[in-house]
């Protein structure tokens, strides 16, 4: 209970941010993204965790390019803090070893006569719409060209990279170093966490967690608790640590930090209650209970209010919290009523 409820404090769960803690809790959640499915061209939130509008607060942050817009954890989109550009960098620049003539054609192109929306490209250059968009996003992923999406906007334009952060060294950190930094961060405000969590969250290869996470231990920075890592700083913090009072429902988003450092967990846990169901039953958003992962609301994504179709829930209580469960998805879609609560229809 002292991991659970330091965790939720440390998420800002327990007490919302300012904006000060907010930007502190933001680097280290980092990559922000948006909310799953229906937040595309917005800014990254840090859902229930600010005590502000921490959508509109990113707007402007995005608008002075203190958050930049790059493809890491897997190839997917995200938003880092400018000064952590080369950190993340490390972690995830893949080079343009072996370019096509296509992609030389592009980049040269956004090199002369760069800032270019892909109208533009396409008009200069005579490729497709559809040829263009993945090329961009490699020479995106090699940190060649920068998306300066400032608002939510289709017409963006393209840069060269280092026309815009001309100061930052790419290659400052080895991916080893990058890691071990990131890896300090995930700890405090996971307080403790394995190597599959950092591995679903981060999506980089287990075996270099692992060996980052050993060398941290060897340094006496991290401590190890049975099969997870933890700051040991934090051992000594949770001996004397009072668990906060908490009782709450959250229905957090796909994109949500806890949701992907425990994607492996959820669906293992939960596909077994809804897999069989005859009616649409993809995730929509999952149940966060006094700090734990304990449901699912299931349905059908939309473009606008999602298919409600059921809320999956493991807690022995259920029923006796049943009203503030189906609240709280009602809260995260728009006011719209699930059909279904464990399989019985409301």
């Amino acid at each position: 209970m002292k991991i659970i409820s330091l965790r939720m404090e440390r998420q800002c769960l327990i007490r919302q941010a300012d904006e000060q803690e907010y930007i502190e809790l933001y680097r280290d959640l980092q990559p922000g993204q948006n909310v799953y499915w229906n937040g595309f061209g917005e800014p990254p939130v840090l859902s229930f965790r600010a005590s502000f509008d921490d959508k509109e607060f990113n707007r402007q942050r995005q608008l002075v390019r203190q958050l930049i817009k790059g493809r890491f954890a897997g190839g997917n989109l995200g938003w880092i803090m400018r000064e952590d550009i080369e950190l993340f960098a490390a972690l995830y620049r893949k080079p343009l070893t072996k370019p096509t003539a296509e992609q030389l054609k592009v980049l040269e192109l956004i090199e002369n006569m760069g800032p270019l929306n892909i109208q533009q490209i396409k008009e200069e250059t005579g490729l497709l719409v559809k040829q263009i968009t993945p090329i961009l996003h490699r020479l995106q992923e090699a940190f060649l060209i920068y998306e300066d999406q400032y608002d939510g906007e289709w017409d963006r334009g393209w840069y060269r990279f280092g026309e815009v952060f001309p100061d930052y060294h790419l290659e400052r950190y080895t991916r080893a170093e990058a890691l071990k930094k990131i890896l300090q961060r995930f700890a405090y405000r996971q307080v403790a966490f394995d190597s599959s969590m950092a591995k679903a969250f981060y999506k980089l290869p287990e075996k270099e967690i692992k060996a980052a996470a050993a060398e941290l231990e060897a340094e006496g920075v991290f401590v190890r608790e049975n099969d997870c890592f933890m700051l040991a700083s934090d051992r000594e913090i949770l001996n004397e640590y009072q668990p906060k009072p908490g009782s709450f429902v959250l229905a957090l988003h796909r994109n949500d930090f806890l949701v992907k450092a425990n994607e492996h967990f959820l669906k293992e846990h939960f596909d077994p209650f809804y897999e069989k169901l005859e009616y649409d039953h993809e995730p929509l958003q999952y149940l966060l209970i006094d700090g734990e992962f304990h449901g699912v609301s299931v349905g059908h994504f939309r473009n606008g209010p999602y298919d409600l179709n059921d809320i999956v829930c493991d807690l022995p209580e259920a029923e006796e919290r049943k009203r503030e469960i189906i609240e709280a998805v009602c809260c995260v879609n728009f006011g719209k009523h699930p059909l279904r609560f464990k399989g019985k229809e409301i």
